[in-house]
Formats: C-alpha cells, sequence, structure tokens
C-alpha cells in the first residue's frame, strides 16, 4: 500500500502556543498548582502526556483553591475568568488568536447594535466562550433549520466558530440575506483549518482510502472526516492503537484496507505528529 499525507500534519500554530504555554508555566511553578477549565486541547493522547507532566484537569471553579488557571486554546467565559480573579487566581491565556478574534468581533457587533449570530455548535467550548463574553443575546446556528424559528432582524452580524467548513458559513449566510436588512459578516474561520480541509479533499480525490488522525472530540478532526468519507472510505481514528483495535473487532476492516492501492493521511490541528508516525507503521505493517 502506498502512503501519501497529506502537506499540514500535527500540531497548528495555536496548540502548539498552548503546550508551550502549559510547560513553561509547569517547569516556573514547581510545587504550585496549575489547572486547566476543561481539556487543554481537543486530544485526549496529549492531554493525558500533559497530567503525566502536573497539569490538573478540572470542571469547575469550585474545584480551585489555590494556583494557576490556564484558559483552555478554545477560550473561556469572561464571567468564569472573573469568578477565578475574584478568588485570587492568576490566569494565564493560552486561547488561540482566531478565537479570541472571534470573541473581539462578537463583543463588537453587540456594541453596534447588531443582532449576533453565531455558526457552529452550541456545545462547543469554543461557542461557550463565546457567549459568556458578549453582552446582550446571542444566537446559535448549526444548520439551516435552525434559521426557521428565528425572527426578521433589521442588522444582523454574524461570525463562524473557527474549525467549522467554509461550505457551512457560505450556506448559512446565504439563507440569512432573506431575514435580515442589513446582515455584516466576518469570515472567522482559522485559516489553517480552511487548508486542511482543502488538503483533505484534494488528497481523498487522489487515493482508495482516507485515515484521519484526531481526537474523537476534535471538531476540526470530525470536519475533515466528514468532507473525506464523501469521496472515498474514510476512517477515524486517534491513534495506531485504536487502528489495531478495530482491526480486532472487524476482521472485514483488514481486508478492505489491504485491497486498498494508496491511503490518504490527514490529522486535525491538535494531532501530535507521533500519533501519525504510529499509523503509518501500523498501515505498512497489513
Amino acid at each position: 500500500m502506498k502512503i501519501k499525507l497529506a502537506k499540514n500534519l500535527g500540531f497548528c500554530f495555536g496548540v502548539k502556543r498552548a503546550i508551550s504555554l502549559i510547560l513553561k508555566a509547569l517547569k516556573d511553578n514547581p510545587g504550585r498548582p496549575v489547572y486547566t477549565l476543561g481539556p487543554l486541547i481537543h486530544n485526549p493522547i496529549v492531554v493525558r502526556g500533559l497530567e503525566k507532566k502536573g497539569l490538573k484537569v478540572i470542571h469547575s471553579c469550585r474545584d480551585i483553591k489555590d494556583g494557576m488557571l490556564v484558559i483552555p486554546s478554545h477560550g473561556l467565559a469572561y464571567k468564569v475568568q472573573e469568578k477565578a480573579r475574584s478568588k485570587g487566581i492568576k490566569l494565564l491565556d493560552a486561547t488561540c488568536p482566531y478565537v479570541l478574534r472571534s470573541q473581539r468581533l462578537a463583543c463588537m457587533l453587540a456594541e453596534e447594535g447588531y443582532e449576533v449570530i453565531v455558526i457552529g455548535e452550541r456545545f462547543h467550548p469554543e461557542i461557550k466562550g463565546i457567549l459568556g463574553t458578549i453582552h446582550g443575546t446571542c444566537r446559535v446556528v448549526n444548520e439551516i433549520g435552525d434559521l426557521l424559528t428565528l425572527p426578521k432582524f433589521k442588522r444582523a452580524g454574524v461570525i463562524v466558530q473557527t474549525t467549522e467548513s467554509l461550505y457551512k458559513l457560505k450556506e448559512i449566510v446565504s439563507a440569512l440575506l432573506e431575514k435580515a436588512d442589513e446582515l455584516k459578516v466576518y469570515n472567522t474561520l482559522c485559516i489553517h483549518t480552511m487548508r486542511r480541509q482543502e488538503e483533505a479533499v484534494k488528497l481523498a480525490r487522489d487515493v482508495d482510502v482516507m485515515l484521519v488522525v484526531g481526537g474523537h472530540n476534535s471538531a476540526n478532526t470530525r470536519r475533515l472526516y466528514e468532507l473525506c468519507k464523501k469521496i472515498v472510505p474514510a476512517y477515524q481514528v486517534e491513534s495506531a492503537a485504536e487502528l489495531e483495535l478495530k482491526l480486532k473487532r472487524n476482521k472485514r476492516l483488514r481486508e478492505i484496507l489491504k485491497s486498498k492501492k494508496k491511503a490518504g493521511i490527514v490529522s486535525g490541528t491538535s494531532t501530535p505528529y507521533t500519533s501519525i508516525k504510529e499509523l503509518m507503521k501500523k498501515l505498512k505493517k497489513i
């Protein structure tokens, strides 16, 4: 089997930055607890590695008595940040710059009197961070059907979850044109996410099967998988170990992979390159 790799693999710069900040905080604060509210990034393998180095993943500010709280790469609502500060907890901001831009634009639109509409997944941490940051109402739209319940607006301002697809942004914005007298749109998609989506589609058209490597809780990895499976048979795995488990449980899968001449590999932006190398080794042995 010939294996073809996407050009952009492994961590994006935002994830590299977040991990670098965490490692420095752990090194500079020996004996002092360093927390993240939820996972720093959406890759369980990386998060487990950071926990072994001393990072503590918590799910409520109530669990912090002292120490440092790291704001994860997908952001954190200002209200939660203020609550932490009121307890005397030091904050370290590892928010991705693209996410920060989305938060600032959402606040600006609200201040200018626009009805803010965010295209994305309501319960994704990035969206929660935006909702908890702006003053005023903010509506979340994840699909065309969500527009049916929306009233007509005089002025609506739109941003999009950084890990969404350009296709969804265009589709929903086109439909919103009938809902607003004035529509102001900011394309807040992450450029690195868009590049990987473009590469995934191009690569999928040139191979017999696609392997998408990344955490199952990663929105950008899931988006890559959804794009690839529309073109060729595609499988999402977090690691070579997960692929091995799938092969043991499904003998048919081994036969399918053996029958393919060319396999393509793409990865989410929070996937370590070690996971990709291990997967390549596994594929070569099939």
